[in-house]
């Protein structure tokens, strides 16, 4: 696609700030301006393409930005340090996740997701949806109450949005099955979404997630091996779909996660529900401090 990067969120005022959270230097809120999505997208590439396995085009490396179609039509949440000037921007941008909702996605005309998995199930799920995606934090900054931060602003856009249910692609990294299949088969067994919840990898997609045959296999070791987004979204009560897809361009492999916002822990939803305040230790059900690195979902 063209840089040309056009945002089809309208700014916000303070009040009307559907996540605005600021602590310690931190401030989190979503991107209102073409050039904080522009810096969301050179952090992006920072992680996906220079520490990752990410193939970027010659247009993304002439200006080193990951980007694609949907960004213009999403909502993308971004993290300030305003310890770090950054020139036109509240500070520099140490963290981004990026949102699309129904009225989003059909203006695009699809979500991300449905590139790789067939989502007509959840696209039929009565409310609100929200698909989460190119989530990265810079490397100084993988710790717990980066994390923390990060999950108290996806809280605030569900209650601000009434979301009913989130979905999006997570990443496991490398691109051979086989390599993955403690993983894989694991989430397969464990947590595969009921049928009215299910989405399922597109045919020609379609990679097989129970390896192992009739093995019995060792949970600890299975989790062990997941990536901390995926495990903070199976702490949510969230399931995934059927069936894995390889994704090349990236050099991961990739699973259809769904969470019910009505699953989510008592401890999230009476916090912000009385509060409308993130507090770092409201948000301890996701990833802790040695668990929190790059962790990426829906690219």
């Amino acid at each position: 696609m063209s840089n040309e990067l056009k945002h089809d969120a309208e700014p916000a005022t303070p009040n009307q700030r559907p996540v605005d959270t600021q602590l310690r230097g931190l401030w989190l809120r979503l991107a209102e301006t073409p050039e904080e999505i522009e810096a969301s997208q050179a952090l992006r590439y920072e992680v996906f393409c220079e520490e990752m396995s990410a193939q970027p085009s010659a247009e993304m490396r002439a200006v080193r930005r990951e980007f694609d179609a949907f960004d213009p039509f999403c909502d993308h949440l971004l993290m300030f340090d305003s310890s770090k000037p950054a020139a036109g921007l509240p500070g520099e941008v140490v963290a981004t996740y990026r949102f699309m909702r129904r009225p989003q996605a059909a203006r695009m005309g699809r979500f991300y997701t449905s590139t790789e998995y067939d989502i007509g199930p959840l696209v039929a799920y009565p409310g609100e949806i929200m698909e989460l995606g190119r989530s990265c934090v810079a490397r100084d900054y993988r710790r717990g109450v980066i994390m923390q931060l990060l999950w108290a602003g996806i809280a605030q856009y569900v209650f601000h949005f009434d979301v009913a249910l989130m979905l999006g692609c997570a990443s496991l990294p490398g691109t051979d099955p086989d390599a993955l299949a403690l993983p894989l088969t694991y989430l397969h067994r464990a947590h595969l979404a009921p049928p009215e919840l299910r989405a399922t990898a597109l045919p020609e997609r379609f990679v097989d997630m129970e390896r192992l045959g009739g093995q019995e296999i060792d949970q600890k070791a299975a989790l062990a091996e997941l990536p901390p987004l995926l495990k903070g979204y199976l702490r949510l009560g969230g399931f995934v779909g059927d069936g894995a897809v390889v994704d090349h361009e990236f050099g991961t492999t990739d699973v259809c996660v769904v969470v019910k916002t009505d699953l989510v822990t008592d401890k999230y939803y009476r916090h912000y529900a009385r509060s409308g305040q993130a507090q770092p230790d409201a948000a301890s059900d996701g990833a802790s401090g040695a668990e929190a690195q790059t962790a990426e979902s829906g690219r």
